[in-house]
């Protein structure tokens, strides 16, 4: 199970606390922030590249295949009809195969937080005193 604590004490700017880990998040200028970290939209990009990261090297392992360093882009845009979509981009520093390519891809797409996101989430909210 995982669990997170958010706190906002002023404007957009918030204290992420997770166990012995501490981040911070803010809205850009534009948006209404000071920028003094990553945007809500951008952590959720983020667990995304470092899911897929982390599942494509433990693929790769178990395989004896070598990958070198993996890169994942993962961008969050509108198309010309305002439809929201995820673009992740995989890239590799040693050559692979198309066999390779093809099996990297299926695993990329079965990441916990792409079906999370592709298929939804049920989310329960409270308010507590």
């Amino acid at each position: 199970m995982s669990h997170v604590t958010v706190i906002n004490e002023h404007q957009h700017v918030q204290q992420i606390v997770s166990g012995h880990h501490h981040l911070t998040a803010d809205e850009p200028v534009a948006a209404g922030g000071s920028d003094a970290g990553l945007a809500p939209r951008e952590l959720l990009l983020a667990s995304l590249g470092a899911d897929t990261a982390v599942a494509l090297r433990r693929h790769a392992a178990q395989r004896d295949w070598t990958l070198g360093k993996i890169t994942v882009g993962v961008r969050w845009s509108k198309d010309g009809a305002g439809h929201e979509h995820i673009e992740r981009r995989l890239s590799f520093a040693k050559p692979l195969s198309g066999e390779q390519k093809k099996a990297l891809l299926g695993v990329a797409a079965g990441t916990e937080v792409s079906k999370l996101i592709s298929g939804g989430i049920t989310i329960q909210s409270t308010v507590v005193d």
